[in-house]
């Protein structure tokens, strides 16, 4: 349902199984999928595809249908764009479920084309330009266009959405960046005809912990703890937005903290688990940031709250502080 292993694995107890994985692949055929199934779909969205596969076995798909508001504002956005003659630029992860169900219904309005990041945007920019072939287009951005995609003819005019759980600067300043390149091209007093000024569009869960991350890091403290799905986007943004200023650990619920002297957690640079031992400096008083993604119930963080204040004799308990306040 969200990308959080405790969500899914409490789903999966209460006898919910999952046909695919968040990267699509498939653990139950469509063929075992009956019409009086109840399917769910997640708030990620699902493609245009799977809900005609879906309801062509009469599946009631809007009934269970638990698709983000924020993701749907992306695609009525995007709708807007391809309708107005503009080719949808999506920043996103291209195997990220979101961004294939964006695509999808982007590709239904106009040419739609995902760029992965600011390195990727600055390629673009170079079939904008002219700079580089067709062919060469079609090779860099294998598997991340619509079909028929013209680059000569469809990057001429151009608008920005994003997969919802992206970090809204770099979604900025892939924006700014394309915007300078339309201006290189057409003069500034033609660049509203090729490129629309669209606003981020991440939603405010991922907005409002983001913006709480960057307060974070105007304070000292001697480590940070990041509580979310391994999977999930957005807390892995966190993650490398603390990393910037603390010793991180990422960890998925208070399990992971085994006891004073040993953490598991998680690497997004080698996408693995790892353990470190006595990852509590010896400083008193300890200062910790702790914060999570915005798919991490509120419970696991309380979890994982008190699990670390047990390690530390004499401290007060969250209803203690909360009365002094």
């Amino acid at each position: 349902m969200i990308h959080n292993q405790e969500v899914n694995q409490d789903l999966s107890e209460r006898g919910i199984h999952f046909i695919m994985d968040t990267d699509g692949t498939q653990f139950i055929p469509w063929s075992d999928i009956r019409g009086d199934d109840i399917v769910i779909i997640p708030a990620f969205g699902t493609t245009l595809e799977i809900e005609k596969l879906l309801e062509s076995k009469g599946i009631q798909v809007q009934k269970y249908n638990t698709t983000c508001p924020f993701v749907e504002k992306v695609w009525n956005r995007a709708d807007r764009l391809g309708k107005d003659g503009y080719t949808v630029v999506i920043h996103g992860k291209p195997r990220h479920e979101e961004t294939r169900a964006t695509f999808s219904h982007s590709s239904q309005s106009g040419p739609s084309v995902i760029v992965r990041d600011i390195d990727e945007a600055h390629q673009l920019a170079n079939f904008i330009t002219g700079d580089k072939t067709k062919a060469e287009f079609f090779e860099e951005f294998r598997g991340k266009f619509s079909d028929g995609f013209q680059p000569a003819i469809h990057l001429n005019r151009i608008g920005v959405v994003n997969q919802t759980t992206m970090l809204a600067t770099e979604t900025q300043a892939i924006a700014d960046f394309l915007k300078q390149v339309m201006i290189r091209k057409y003069g500034s007093e033609n660049v509203k005809d090729h490129f629309a000024d669209t606003r981020d569009t991440l939603c405010y869960a991922t907005n409002d912990n983001q913006d709480a991350t960057y307060e974070l890091l105007k304070t000292s403290a001697h480590l940070a703890i990041v509580v979310g799905g391994y999977n999930s986007s957005n807390t892995s943004h966190i993650v490398e937005l603390c990393e910037k200023k603390f010793p991180t650990f990422f960890v998925n619920a208070d399990q992971s903290i085994r006891s004073a002297n040993e953490i598991q957690h998680f690497d997004i640079h080698l996408k693995e688990l790892i353990t470190t031992y006595q990852f509590l400096p010896s400083d008193r008083p300890l200062k910790i940031v702790l914060t999570s993604g915005a798919s991490c119930p509120d419970t696991l963080v309380d979890r994982v709250l008190i699990k670390l204040l047990g390690y530390f004799q004499g401290a007060k308990s969250p209803e203690e502080v909360i009365a002094l306040l």
